[in-house]
C-alpha cells in the first residue's frame, strides 16, 4: 500500500500500485486533466508510471518549467512524426530541445522547402487534434538496433549502437510513429497546443564535418497560445531593431569577408564609439584609475605562466619573428601585471585601480560571429584593481555602485545579477576559491541586492559577479563582471610591501562595465531601435531649408550650433521638404530645424522630433537650451537609491 507525500507535506495512501496519472485524478479533475508528468524523488517520469512504494511525488503541469520542457521534446517527436507521414523515406536522426524550442535533424534525399514546413506544420496541427496517446516501452539494446534498421532508420541504429550493452532502451509511440528517447513526453498529442515550425538549416551528422549533411527544422513551443504570441511578437521586434541591418542602413559600420570578425566603422559609428569612450574616460578620471596601454604582441612566455595559453587554445592568434612565438593579445590582465611589477610598490599605493581601453583578438569560430555581437577583435572597458584583502569589499562595492550609474546613464534600470562559482577547471587551491567567493558574496549581500547563485560558471582564475541587462523586449545581455583573483598575480610575481615590512602578494579584481564596447553599441542599438538618445546621436540636429533664400541663415545657425559643441549638419538640395524631413527622420536625427521665410525674417527655426511631434517655432537660444537639458537628463541618480533602499 503506497504512501505518496506530495509537495505540500500532505499524504495519500492507496491499497494497491497506482500510476502518476492515478494519483492527479484522486487529487481532483481539474490536475488530472493538465498533467503532463510526474517528478518521483526528484526524477521526472510519465504519468503512467507505475508507483508500488512510498515516494515523494509532484505532479508536472504547463506551469512548471520542467513541464515547458517536456512539451518542446514531444513536439519535437511531433514535428518528426508528421515529417515521416508526409516523407515516409525521409530518416529521422537527433532531436533535442534547445533554448525557447526545438530542432530534429533528417537525412533524406530532396532539400525541404518553405512550403514544406507549411505542410509540416499543418500535419502536426491534424495529429493534435486526434489526439493521439503517446506510450513508451523498452527493449534490448540488440533488438532495438535490429527493430530500427528494419525500419530503414540507419542512424537510429548507429546510435542504439554507441549505447552500453547492458543498458535497455527506452522507445516512445505515438500512432504509427516510434522514437528512440529517455522521455518523459506528455501523455497524449492533445497537450501540445501552441508551437510554430521557424525555419530550415544544415547541420552535419553528430556535428562532425566529416559526417554527411543533414537538414535541420528548428520550431518554437510554448505552454500557451499567448505565450507563443508574445515569443512571436519578440522575434518580430528583434528583427526590425537588428542592428546589423540598422548599422548599415544609418551608415554606422560593416563588415565583409576580408576581415571576417572585424568591423569597419564609418563615421557615424566611430562618433558613437568615442563619445561612448569618452563618456567611461571621465568616470575613470573621477574613481581614481591610472589609464594604460599595452603591446598587441606579447611573448608566448606570458601566456603560459598565466594559463591563458592552456584556457583559450587555438581561440589565440599566434604569429612567429625571429625564432619566438607571440600571442596577439586576446585580454589585458598579464599585461597590467608586468606594469604594477615596474618599481616597488607599497601597501599605501593600494588600492591601484589599472584601466585600458584593451584592443583583444579572438579566434572565434567563423559560424558563431553576428555583427557587434560576436567579433574576434574588441574593445573592452577593461580594468584590474590591485589592493589587499582587507580591501575587497570596499572595492567591489564601489564598483557596484559605478555599475548601476553607468547603466542607468545609458537607460538601463532592469539589471540582473549573478554570482559565479569555480568552474571544474581553475587555478588556484579550495582554500583561496572559498576566500574569493566569499568576499563576492558578502559585497552583493552588503549591498541588499537580489542576485543568483551561477555553480560552476565562474573564471579559471576566480569566482565573478556578472551584471546583465535586460532590454524592452526582455531579452537579457551579459555586460559587467567583477572578478576575484588571487592566482594570477602569484603566478606572475606581483608583489607589494606590507605594513610590517614582509612581501605579499596583492589580490587582483578584473573588471569590465561594458564588457566589449562595440558589443555594447549593439545592443544599444538594438534597444533605441537606432533612435540614439541626443547625448549619444551621432548627429544631433539636422537644418533644413525650404527654399534657396534661406541657405545663408541655415549656414549661420550652423555655426552658432558648432561652436555650441552640438553635432550638427545642413540639407540645402533643391528638394521638397517634405522628402527631406522624410528622409532625415529615417536616419533617426533627434531634431530637425526647418527655415523658411517667416523663420529667417524672426530669427528663429521650426523643431520638429524625429517621432514627429512639432515643437514649434524657437529662437536658437532656446532650442539649445532644450537640447542641453535633454542631454543633461540622461544621469538618472535615483535608481541606485531604489537599488539599495
Amino acid at each position: 500500500m503506497p504512501i505518496i507525500t506530495l509537495p505540500d507535506g500532505s499524504h495519500r495512501q492507496f491499497d494497491k500500485s497506482v500510476t502518476v496519472a492515478d494519483v492527479a485524478a484522486h487529487i481532483g479533475a481539474g490536475l488530472a486533466k493538465v498533467a503532463l508528468a510526474g517528478k518521483i524523488n526528484g526524477r521526472l517520469v510519465d504519468t503512467s508510471t507505475l508507483i508500488d512504494t512510498d515516494v515523494s511525488l509532484a505532479i508536472i503541469t504547463d506551469r512548471d518549467p520542467d513541464g515547458l520542457e517536456i512539451i518542446r521534446h514531444s513536439c519535437a517527436h511531433l514535428m518528426a512524426q508528421a515529417v515521416k507521414i508526409l516523407f515516409p523515406t525521409a530518416q529521422v536522426t537527433i532531436g533535442p530541445v534547445v533554448e525557447n524550442g526545438f530542432f530534429y535533424d533528417f537525412a533524406y534525399e530532396k532539400s525541404f522547402t518553405p512550403e514544406d514546413l507549411d505542410n509540416i506544420q499543418a500535419k502536426m496541427e491534424e495529429i493534435v487534434a486526434q489526439n493521439v496517446t503517446v506510450t513508451r516501452s523498452v527493449m534490448s539494446r540488440d533488438a532495438a538496433t535490429e527493430f530500427f534498421r528494419a525500419r530503414g532508420e540507419e542512424y537510429k541504429a548507429q546510435l542504439i549502437e554507441s549505447i552500453p550493452t547492458n543498458d535497455e532502451i527506452s522507445l516512445y509511440k505515438q500512432g504509427d510513429f516510434i522514437d528512440l528517447c529517455r522521455g518523459p513526453h506528455v501523455p497524449s498529442t492533445g497537450k501540445l497546443k501552441a508551437f510554430k515550425l521557424m525555419k530550415l538549416a544544415g547541420a552535419y551528422w553528430r556535428g562532425d564535418s566529416n559526417n554527411e549533411m543533414l537538414q535541420r527544422i528548428y520550431g518554437t513551443a510554448w505552454s500557451k497560445k499567448k505565450d507563443l504570441k508574445s515569443y512571436l511578437h519578440r522575434l518580430e521586434e528583434a528583427e526590425k531593431r537588428d542592428h546589423r541591418k540598422l548599422g548599415k542602413r544609418l551608415d554606422m559600420f560593416h563588415v565583409q569577408e576580408e576581415a571576417p570578425g572585424m568591423i569597419f566603422w564609418h563615421d557615424k559609428g566611430w562618433t558613437i564609439y568615442l563619445l561612448i569612450q569618452e563618456y567611461i574616460r571621465a568616470l575613470l578620471r573621477q574613481n581614481d584609475y591610472q589609464e594604460v596601454n599595452t603591446p598587441q604582441l606579447v611573448d608566448r612566455s606570458l601566456w603560459e605562466k598565466s594559463g591563458h595559453w592552456d584556457k583559450f587554445g587555438d581561440m589565440i592568434f599566434s604569429t612567429h619573428s625571429e625564432n619566438r612565438d607571440y600571442a596577439i593579445k586576446p585580454m589585458n590582465c598579464p599585461c597590467h601585471v608586468q606594469i604594477f611589477k615596474q618599481g616597488l610598490k607599497s601597501y599605501r599605493d593600494l588600492p591601484l585601480r589599472m584601466a585600458e581601453f584593451g584592443s583583444c583578438h579572438r579566434n572565434e569560430p567563423s559560424g558563431t560571429l553576428h555583427g557587434l555581437m560576436r567579433i574576434r577583435n574588441f574593445v573592452q572597458d577593461d580594468a584590474h584593481i590591485f589592493c589587499t584583502k582587507e580591501q575587497i569589499q570596499t572595492e567591489v562595492s564601489n564598483f557596484i555602485d559605478l555599475v548601476f550609474k553607468v547603466y542607468a546613464d545609458f537607460g538601463f534600470s532592469n539589471i540582473i545579477i549573478k554570482l559565479s562559482t569555480r568552474p571544474e577547471k581553475r587555478v588556484g587551491s579550495d582554500e583561496v576559491w572559498d576566500k574569493a567567493e566569499q568576499a563576492l558574496e558578502v559585497a552583493l549581500n552588503n549591498k541588499k541586492l537580489d542576485w543568483e547563485l551561477q555553480p560552476g560558471e565562474g573564471a579559471f582564475y576566480g569566482p565573478k559577479i556578472e551584471f546583465s541587462l535586460k532590454d524592452c523586449i526582455g531579452r537579457v545581455w551579459q555586460c559587467g563582471t567583477i572578478q576575484v583573483d588571487f592566482s594570477m598575480p602569484e603566478r606572475l610575481g606581483a608583489e607589494y610591501v606590507a605594513s610590517d615590512g614582509s612581501k605579499q602578494v596583492p589580490v587582483m579584481l578584473h573588471r569590465a562595465i561594458l564588457g566589449s564596447i562595440e558589443r555594447f553599441i549593439g545592443i544599444l542599438i538594438e534597444e533605441h531601435a537606432g533612435a540614439l538618445p541626443v547625448w549619444l546621436a551621432p548627429v544631433q540636429v539636422v537644418i533644413l531649408n525650404i527654399t534657396d533664400q534661406q541657405a545663408q541663415y541655415v549656414k549661420t545657425v550652423e555655426a552658432q550650433l558648432i561652436k555650441q559643441g552640438i553635432r550638427v549638419s545642413t540639407d540645402l538640395r533643391n528638394e521638397k521638404i517634405g522628402l527631406k524631413i522624410r528622409e532625415h527622420t529615417l536616419q533617426k536625427v533627434p531634431y530637425l530645424l526647418i527655415v523658411g521665410g517667416r523663420e529667417v525674417d524672426n530669427q528663429q527655426v521650426a523643431v520638429r522630433l524625429r517621432g514627429g511631434e512639432d515643437k514649434g517655432a524657437l529662437s536658437l537660444s532656446a532650442f539649445i537650451d532644450l537640447l542641453n537639458a535633454e542631454v543633461a537628463g540622461r544621469r538618472v541618480t535615483s535608481l541606485l537609491q531604489n537599488a539599495h533602499a
